[in-house]
């Protein structure tokens, strides 16, 4: 794949990953549902103004978007249920696992990496789920449900991936944006319309969790681009990396220690990167 390409996939996860992060830490004080909300709606009007000044909209892109959209918020609400039920060190792993399914989608649609980048990509996408794992192994109360709702998640926020990047390579990016953020929020507002919670944050926290949007916008804008200038089955598991710099940013702002397993997900991951730059 192109260097663009490569920088491009690797700042969208980079991006992601403090999204995640920076998340994860306003979720812990507000309701998840509302900061998943307001945080889409904040980046979906940014969107809304970059579109404004494209002055045009591509019908097929944004129905890309669309598919992209729904397999995102629903995998995000699968991801959610599925930590409430269980525990990290399940549930992360599993869910990091979601990049298999762009992949193999690529590959089965006639996609052609090198021997090479088939190995790298393997190395990253080992690392990746390695540095999701946590140390601490308690019994959940419902485990086996957790498990099943993270493969769900996972294959959904596969299909996310798999349609944000098609949108981006085979039309126009900015379309399959606005199509994206439309879905997921249909999907998350009709779910909190279901379970009866209003997407609602305080006044003083309003602006920090939209700005969470816009950063989470901002990195699948990057994926979108990054998707017209490489192989969408290597640029998805570039873009999959992101757990790694959430575990990063956790280790370095909260000075969580890292597990033996941890660091070695990091170090394979690493190496699949240079495999796939190479290749």
């Amino acid at each position: 794949m192109s260097a663009l390409g490569l920088l491009l996939a690797l700042a969208s996860s980079a991006t992601w990953g403090v999204a995640d992060f920076w998340g994860g830490l306003v979720s812990r004080r507000l309701p998840t549902i509302a900061v998943t909300v307001i945080s889409q709606l904040g980046g979906f009007i940014v969107v809304l103004v970059a579109l404004r000044l494209q002055g045009s909209l591509d019908h097929r892109s944004f129905w890309i978007g669309i598919l992209a959209g729904l397999g995102g918020g629903s995998g995000l609400a699968a991801f959610y249920r599925a930590l409430a039920l269980g525990t990290m060190s399940i549930v992360s792993p599993l869910a990091a696992c979601g990049a298999v399914v762009p992949f193999v989608i690529a590959i089965a649609t006639g996609e052609r990496p090198s021997a090479l980048s088939f190995v790298g990509a393997g190395l990253a996408l080992t690392g990746a789920v390695l540095a999701s794992l946590e140390e601490h192994r308690s019994e959940a109360p419902d485990r086996s449900r957790a498990v099943l709702l993270a493969v769900v998640a996972a294959v959904l926020l596969g299909v996310f991936t798999y349609f944000l990047g098609l949108g981006g390579r085979e039309g126009d990016a900015l379309s399959t944006l606005v199509g994206a953020r439309v879905g997921s929020l249909a999907f998350l507002l009709g779910l909190a319309v279901v379970i009866r919670e209003k997407p609602l944050v305080p006044r003083s926290s309003l602006a920090t969790v939209a700005a969470i949007g816009v950063c989470d916008m901002s990195a699948n804008a990057l994926f979108a681009f990054a998707s017209s200038h490489g192989l969408l089955a290597l640029v998805s598991v570039l873009g999959s990396l992101y757990p790694i710099v959430t575990v990063m940013l956790a280790h370095l702002v909260l000075h969580e220690r890292l597990s033996t397993a941890q660091k070695a997900g990091v170090g394979a991951a690493l190496v699949g990167v240079a495999a796939l730059a190479a290749g």
